[in-house]
């Protein structure tokens, strides 16, 4: 399933962060947590996905089992769930109490529906300049996406984009490949290292015109 789900950028999970559209990340899965936050409007257990929309919350999870964190209670010397950010969704209370029920559905964190896709492992820039028009742009790409998505982001700028050819350096591109796997290194830590910007060169991808005669 995630295989074939499309990767994002922090910053494109950033910008879902209001109430009426919220997505946070979490051990490289982006979920749209929007449903939940409506079950439980007004509700102070949803105060802290509500403060941390757009962001990514590894960092309440278990990585080696996707769950909640959890730690020994000092009271009542019990593993319960760590929650310092206030009560959760889905998460029972820490201390005995006859409010305490179990539930019937998976956990919001376990509910596959609510998956929107993958956090990309690192984003990276790259140029499109048009070779007809000598116009070009900048894009920020995940390193997962082939060119095929690639030029989908690109498509605000320029829709007739899968009427052109891609090459680089006159080597024709795949659009089934990666940026990487095309032949496309990112080298920006190659450029730190030497104590240059890492983006003192974005790679550019040259478009040529495929005058296939496709309507937008």
């Amino acid at each position: 399933m995630s295989s074939s789900l499309p990767y994002f950028t922090p910053s494109e999970v950033y910008v879902h962060n209001t109430p009426d559209d919220i997505w946070v990340s979490f051990l490289g899965k982006i979920y749209d947590l929007t449903p939940l936050v409506k079950q439980y409007e007004g509700s102070d257990i949803i105060k802290p996905i509500l403060a941390n929309a757009g962001k990514d919350i590894s960092h309440w999870f278990q990585k080696e089992t996707g769950q909640i964190r959890h730690y020994i209670h000092p009271i009542i010397d019990v593993s319960v769930p760590y929650a310092p950010h206030g009560p959760l969704p889905h998460i029972g209370p820490q201390v005995p109490t006859t409010a305490w029920r179990q539930l019937t559905h998976p956990p919001w964190w376990e509910d596959k529906k609510l998956i929107v896709g993958n956090l990309t492992k690192r984003a990276r820039p790259i140029r499109l300049r048009n070779m007809n028009t000598g116009e070009q742009f900048t894009l920020t790409v995940c390193c997962e996406d082939k060119l095929k998505r690639i030029v989908e982001r690109a498509l605000p700028f320029n829709t007739h984009g899968f009427s052109y050819t891609y090459k680089f350096e006159g080597r024709v591109l795949d659009f089934n490949k990666t940026l990487h796997d095309n032949g496309i290194p990112d080298e920006r830590d190659r450029y730190l290292s030497v104590g240059l910007d890492e983006n003192y060169f974005i790679p550019a991808l040259a478009m040529y015109f495929n005058d296939d005669l496709t309507v937008a």
